[in-house]
C-alpha cells in the first residue's frame, strides 16, 4: 500500500474492502431503492466477526445510497446486520443526516427492510440521453460554492464566458440568491442578439428541475424557506422567460468531457467547493443515479477528518475539494490567514506551487494519491472507462501533480485497471468554465 505522505493513517475503503472479504463467505445482499423502481443492487459476502459486519455493511450501504440514490434500502443474509442498519438509518440514529437528505429529495419516508436472499428486488437502471444541442443562441450557467460561472453560445461558438463571485452557502436570504443567478443570466443575455435556452448546472440533487437539496442552500432555513430554495431556479427562468432545464454540476462535468472527447463511460469528477460526481455510461446515457459522491466514504479510518455538513467521517467532500487542500496545510507547514475565505486560501496554496514550493507540492501528491485509491473504489460502482478531473482545485500545477500521483498509484496498486480507465485533466480554460458551455447544450430546442 502507498501511504499519502501527509496523511499516513488513510484507509483507503477499497483496500479495506478487498481485506474484509478475503475472510467472509457468508452471502449477504443489499439493494438501494429510488424513483420508478429504479434499483441499485450489491451482492457480498460477510465474516463470523459481527462487529465488523456492521462496519463493513454500514460503510457499504452508505456508499451505494449516494452512489445511485435511495429512499429505501433492501437487504438480505443477516438479521443482526440488518437491525443495525435500521437503527442507524433513522430520524435520531447513526445516519439521520442521510435520512433527511433523501426524505427532502424523494418526499417520502426512508424504509430498511429485510428479506430472503430468493426475494431480493432485481437490478433496474435508466437510460436518458442528455446535451450535446448547440443550435441557436444558449446560455450555460454552472453554480460553484464560490462563484457563479457563465457562458453566451450561438450556433455552437462559444461569445462569453466569465466567472462571477458569490457567497451562497453563508447567505440565509433566498432573495439574495434569485437576484445574483438573475443578474448573471441577464449578463449572459446581453452578449446574444436573443435567448433560446438556458441550462443550468448545479450542485445538489435534482427531480424535475427542482434543486430538492443542495449544499449551495443550506443556510437557508428549510422549514420556513424550503420549497423557495427547491425552485430558486425555475423561479428566476420563469421571471427572465427563458426556456430551461436544469442539471446535476457532477453530470455536466461528465457530460463536458464526453462532448470535448466524443468517448463515453466516463466518471467526471470537480474538485471545488465541494467534490462533485457525474457519470455518463459506455452507452453514452445516464443511468439515473445520482453520483452524490461527495458523501461517499473514501477513507474507512474512523478518527479521519469529519465533514460538517453531514457530520461523517472520511467522505470524499474532504478529500477531494478546496476543504482538503485547507485541511493538509498545516500538514505541510503551510500558514494561513484564518479571516481569508475558503476560496482565498486555496489560492493561497495554489500560488506556492506556481513557484515550485515543496509543501504545497505534497499537498497536491496526497490529494492524488487519495484519488488513486478512490477510483478503484469508484469503479466498484460504475464501469469506468475514463476519468476527468476538473473545478478550482485542478487549476495549475497543482492539477497535473494531483492527476500524476492518482495515474502512479492506479499502475502501482491495480495493474489490472491501469489498461482499462484513463484519467485526464481539461485544457486550462476549459477546466474552469467548461461545464458552463456543456450546460448551454442541455436542452433540446
Amino acid at each position: 500500500m502507498i501511504l499519502p505522505k501527509l496523511d499516513p493513517n488513510f484507509v483507503p475503503a477499497i483496500i479495506y474492502n478487498r481485506e474484509f472479504l478475503k475472510y467472509a463467505d457468508k452471502p449477504f445482499s443489499i439493494a438501494v431503492e429510488r424513483e420508478d423502481g429504479l434499483i441499485y443492487r450489491k451482492d457480498t459476502f460477510l465474516s463470523d466477526d459481527a462487529t465488523q459486519n456492521c462496519f463493513y455493511v454500514e460503510r457499504l450501504v452508505k456508499t451505494l445510497l449516494w452512489a445511485a440514490g435511495g429512499f429505501k434500502i433492501h437487504m438480505a443474509g443477516d438479521e443482526e446486520v440488518y437491525k443495525f442498519i435500521k437503527e442507524a438509518y433513522t430520524r435520531e440514529g447513526l445516519r439521520k443526516f442521510d435520512v433527511d437528505f433523501w426524505e427532502t429529495t424523494y418526499e417520502r419516508p426512508f424504509e430498511v427492510v429485510l428479506h430472503d436472499l430468493k426475494d431480493m428486488p432485481e437490478e433496474k437502471s435508466a437510460s436518458v440521453k442528455i446535451g450535446r444541442h448547440m443550435d441557436g443562441c444558449r446560455i450555460g450557467f454552472d453554480a460553484g460554492g464560490s462563484d457563479m460561472k457563465i457562458a453566451a453560445v450561438k450556433d455552437g461558438e462559444v461569445i462569453l464566458t466569465d466567472e462571477i463571485t458569490w457567497l451562497p452557502k453563508v447567505n440565509p436570504d433566498v432573495n439574495y440568491h434569485r437576484a445574483e443567478i438573475k443578474k448573471a443570466i441577464e449578463k449572459a443575455a446581453a452578449a446574444l442578439p436573443r435567448v433560446d435556452a438556458v441550462g443550468i448546472s448545479t450542485a445538489g440533487v435534482l427531480v424535475k428541475n427542482r434543486a430538492m437539496v443542495s449544499s449551495l442552500f443550506m443556510a437557508v432555513d428549510k422549514e420556513k424557506y424550503g420549497n423557495e430554495a427547491k425552485n430558486v431556479y425555475i423561479d428566476v427562468l420563469k421571471d427572465l422567460g427563458y426556456n430551461m432545464v436544469v442539471a446535476n454540476d457532477g453530470d455536466v462535468a461528465a457530460l463536458a468531457c464526453s462532448m470535448a472527447l466524443d468517448t463515453t463511460g466516463i466518471l467526471g469528477i470537480a474538485m471545488g467547493t465541494s467534490e462533485a460526481g457525474g457519470y455518463i455510461a459506455p452507452d453514452g446515457s445516464l443511468k439515473g443515479y445520482m453520483t452524490e459522491l461527495a458523501f461517499a466514504p473514501v477513507d474507512y479510518n474512523p478518527e479521519s477528518s469529519r465533514d460538517p455538513w453531514s457530520g461523517d467521517f472520511g467522505v470524499g467532500a474532504e478529500y477531494f475539494s478546496q476543504d482538503a487542500v485547507i485541511r493538509l496545510a498545516p500538514k505541510a507547514g503551510i500558514e494561513i490567514d484564518a479571516n481569508l475565505t475558503p476560496a482565498e486560501k486555496l489560492k493561497v496554496v495554489q500560488a506556492l506551487m506556481e513557484q515550485d514550493d515543496e509543501r504545497a507540492a505534497k499537498i497536491f501528491e496526497t490529494i492524488g494519491t487519495y484519488f488513486g485509491y478512490a477510483v478503484a473504489w469508484y469503479n466498484e460502482f460504475y464501469d469506468i472507462r475514463n476519468v476527468q478531473i476538473s473545478g478550482r482545485v485542478t487549476s495549475g500545477k497543482g492539477g497535473e501533480i494531483i492527476l500524476k500521483n492518482a495515474v502512479k498509484l492506479l499502475k502501482a496498486e491495480f495493474p489490472e485497471l491501469d489498461d482499462k480507465i484513463k484519467m485526464f485533466l481539461p485544457g486550462e480554460k476549459e477546466r474552469r468554465v467548461g461545464q458552463a458551455v456543456a450546460a448551454a447544450s442541455l436542452f433540446e430546442l
